[in-house]
């Protein structure tokens, strides 16, 4: 979208006049093939436009205020629009034209009048300062300077159309309609990907990372609906969006040099992603089709539309990860609905269970009003002392306001000031005591557990009453413990390094995405695609090791927002900030927005160890660490630990890990010696209840065997099932059972090719039979395992699973 916009400095005449010198001088479009709308009452519009620019009185409609008039919400700036179009058959003349006919008109410009304010009750009042807001649409004018039929078809896209049908060996303009909608969708799709993966938004199941991973599966899945298999190029377990990202690139090199230079990282994370999601495409359109196939045959007996239930798209999308997008898009295809409104009932019932509990801070009193408009916000000491004299402005137990709370009872504290940081940027509240003196009246001591933020900025003080009587009014002592203090600041610093690292290992696209700054430890979260090498971690902690030993003064600053960026500081990603912000900074490491905590000089965090990198979630990864005094605690207990391992070894501290690898060598000899046991001693049982299979069916040729095999462990009862089958013979069918150990139950079905042409198939019987003992398993036609955790049904399970093999077999042989 290209625009221009004015905040006072000039309104309507201007921005007609410009807009029509642009669109016939600059860009060369005929005067006579541009029509113009207006709002209905806006008459000054309507006279520019005719009296002064030209336009004839018949190609200038009014339009009413669904089409002509602009608002940025129910109230604020709004007012009238002006469009222009292009009239592709002016052959059709001026009589009953309508503007909305796409097979005619384009609309390609658009002119905001903002020249009102929308009050609540929807009445307009005149701005004092008339603004100008234009937007032309830039693959619309390359459709009109180009002559093609769309927007697709502009050089803008269409060099990706052509390459998306290369590989799916299909002609673009000899294709039908369906044909060319898919392609269309691929080519739009990725030129939207490339960008945003190249601004740093990498696929995932929240906020704009979902964006990416719905236009990447969608892309996908258009591919393989055109024939693509694999990357369109002979490598069926490739991936083709990364080939066609490249012509995304190239065409956007000259304007976009950053996409260029993050080809490397684009190219990866699709590739990637096109792989994980081809995996879930294929397991959940299995599924699926299966589901739709049922869902139809049951309408066409009913005689009613086919709809496919809630709950079963819930599946595939909770247990199968299928996208419920892509369920909608393959069901309407078969012309089958989905109830959504089931689906979300599901959706919702499962939020419920998973939610955990968000420590909200509501204050108000006890007539609903908000406490907030009785006591001013809090002012923060915390930066420059951890200990000062405040006054209590308020007491709240269980929410409600109170005037005084006595010895035993939890409190949340309201002060005019404080020296408690509260929780916020991931850094946990500070502990404390809140405290008033002694003299003609008792002591009183609050210990202070936690501090949160009111909606405002009203700083709760969460704790509990250790001794006497605290009072609204009374002035206190508010207290930090320094150390615990000292521990935070320590770790949020190392927050700020660790981010720093980071960036100059693995690259500087990495992003927060969250973090915890708390008393024992430091957790940070980050975009990235895969997990870290050992290398990389030890080069990490190298680096921020090495700041520390630097021992690097801290600055502080408090500056205008635009300025802090334009330094490179660098902001969390959806925080809000005020025009004013608070810039940590170690010089040369690190710059970040911060209103946490810090220490004076990197040496203050004395050491910096990783204890854990794991995935959190598809393309996030998350750092826990130690540094200050819980670095030396974490290497003291280590060492702890290592010294009881080599007493109980016997080795010195160099010699562990080989002793350990040598015990888990032997380990594994003696299990493979115990499970050959187990499978020997499992098929000699089988040989002894062989004789006990009985023919079944019209023929009597189909043997039978159901039999309960005592504790027999799962990997032995297959051994034990193959030498069935082979003894039996074709035809046969074998169901076997044990106990393993306490509340475990193994099942286990097997079927010859004669049974399994006969329409029976073991992964869908011994499902049913699983469930009597209270679980579930499945498998192929030939061969099923399946488990459960009720051993006192077994025998009544492998009843049932007699008599409905008997009645089946029966049944098919008649």
């Amino acid at each position: 979208m290209l625009g221009n916009f004015s905040f006072g400095d000039y309104f309507k005449k201007e921005a007609i006049r410009w807009a029509w010198e642009l669109t016939t001088i600059e860009f060369g479009l005929p005067a006579d093939r541009l029509w113009v709308s207006v709002y209905e009452d806006d008459d000054e519009a309507f006279a520019i436009w005719h009296h002064q620019v030209g336009v004839p009185v018949e190609r200038i409609q009014r339009m009413g205020e669904d089409d002509n008039f602009w608002s940025s919400g129910p109230t604020g700036p709004c007012g009238p629009c002006s469009e222009i179009y292009y009239d592709f058959h002016p052959e059709r003349g001026c009589t009953d034209t309508d503007l909305g006919d796409d097979t005619r008109f384009i609309e390609f410009y658009n002119l905001v009048f903002m020249q009102y304010n929308k009050k609540d009750d929807g009445s307009l009042e005149p701005l004092k300062q008339k603004n100008i807001d234009t937007g032309l649409g830039l693959e619309r004018m390359a459709r009109i300077l180009q002559k093609v039929p769309n927007n697709y078809e502009t050089d803008l896209i269409y060099p990706i159309i052509e390459k998306a049908s290369k590989l799916a060996n299909v002609s673009y303009f000899l294709a039908n309609d369906q044909t060319k909608t898919q392609l269309k969708i691929i080519g739009d799709h990725l030129r939207a990907i490339v960008y945003l993966i190249s601004d740093g938004v990498v696929p995932s199941n929240i906020g704009r990372g979902y964006v990416v991973r719905r236009l990447i599966r969608r892309a996908v899945r258009t591919g393989r609906l055109l024939g693509i298999k694999g990357d369109g190029r002979g490598n069926p377990e490739g991936a083709f969006l990364p080939e066609i990202a490249e012509k995304v690139i190239e065409l956007s090199s000259q304007i976009h040099s950053d996409v260029k230079s993050r080809e490397s990282r684009i190219i990866e994370e699709l590739k990637r992603e096109e792989l994980r999601f081809v995996q879930t495409l294929e397991r959940g359109e299995k599924l699926l089709e299966q589901m739709l196939a049922d869902v139809v045959l049951k309408a066409r007996e009913n005689r009613i539309l086919p709809c496919l239930a809630g709950r079963d798209a819930f599946l595939l999308y909770d247990t199968y990860g299928f996208p419920v997008e892509i369920t909608m898009e393959v069901a309407e295809e078969r012309g089958v609905k989905i109830d959504m409104n089931g689906f979300e009932v599901e959706m919702e019932h499962q939020k419920r269970q998973s939610q955990a509990a968000h420590n909200t801070v509501k204050l108000s009193v006890e007539n609903d009003e908000e406490i907030t408009d009785i006591i001013s916000d809090t002012e923060f000491l915390g930066y420059e002392t951890l200990a000062a004299r405040a006054v209590v402005e308020g007491l709240l137990v269980n929410g409600k306001s109170v005037l005084q709370v006595s010895e035993g009872s939890d409190v949340e504290v309201l002060l005019n000031r404080t020296p408690f940081y509260a929780e916020s940027g991931g850094q946990i509240g500070d502990n404390g005591l809140i405290c008033t003196e002694s003299g003609k009246k008792q002591k009183s001591v609050v210990e202070i557990k936690d501090v949160q933020k009111s909606p405002g900025n009203i700083f709760v003080h969460k704790g509990t009453i250790k001794e006497g009587v605290i009072e609204v009014g009374t002035e206190v002592n508010a207290a930090v413990d320094a150390k615990l203090r000292q521990r935070a600041k320590v770790h949020h610093t190392a927050t700020h390094l660790l981010q720093a690292a980071l960036k100059k290992v693995i690259g500087k696209e990495t992003s927060q995405a969250g973090s915890l700054v708390a008393f024992d430890r430091l957790r940070f979260d980050f975009n990235f695609h895969r997990p870290l090498m050992e290398k990389e971690l030890m080069e990490i902690e190298g680096l921020i090791n090495g700041w520390i030993g630097d021992a690097t003064l801290l600055q502080t600053k408090v500056m205008p927002l635009t300025e802090a960026k334009e330094a490179g500081a660098i902001a969390m990603f959806g925080e809000k900030y005020g025009e004013q912000v608070r810039v940590v900074e170690v010089p040369g490491v690190s710059m970040e927005l911060c209103g946490g905590t810090h220490v004076s000089s990197t040496s203050e965090i004395r050491g910096f160890r990783i204890i854990t990198e794991q995935g959190i979630a598809s393309g996030i990864r998350r750092i826990e660490a130690v540094a200050g005094d819980a670095f030396i605690e974490y290497v003291n207990a280590r060492d702890n630990h290592m010294r009881h391992l080599c007493s109980t070894l016997k080795v010195k501290a160099e010699e562990v890990t080989t002793r350990v690898e040598t015990l888990l060598d032997e380990l594994r000899v003696v299990r493979n010696e115990v499970s050959a046991a187990h499978a020997k001693a499992a098929v000699y049982k089988a040989s002894m209840i062989a004789s006990n299979a009985f023919p079944v069916g019209s023929s009597k040729k189909i043997r039978v065997l159901v039999e309960c095999m005592d504790d027999t462990d799962a990997d032995s009862l297959k051994s034990a099932a193959e030498y069935l089958i082979a003894a039996l013979q074709d035809p046969a069918a074998v169901i076997l059972g044990s106990s393993p150990g306490e509340g475990k139950v193994s099942l286990l079905a097997a079927f010859t090719p004669g049974v399994v042409d006969l329409g029976l198939q073991a992964g869908k019987f011994i499902g049913p039979i699983a469930k009597l003992c209270g679980g579930g398993g499945g498998g192929r036609p030939n061969f099923a395992q399946a488990g459960g955790r009720k051993p006192e049904n077994l025998s009544n399970a492998l009843a049932k699973a007699r008599e409905d093999l008997v009645s089946i077999i029966s049944e098919k042989t008649r």
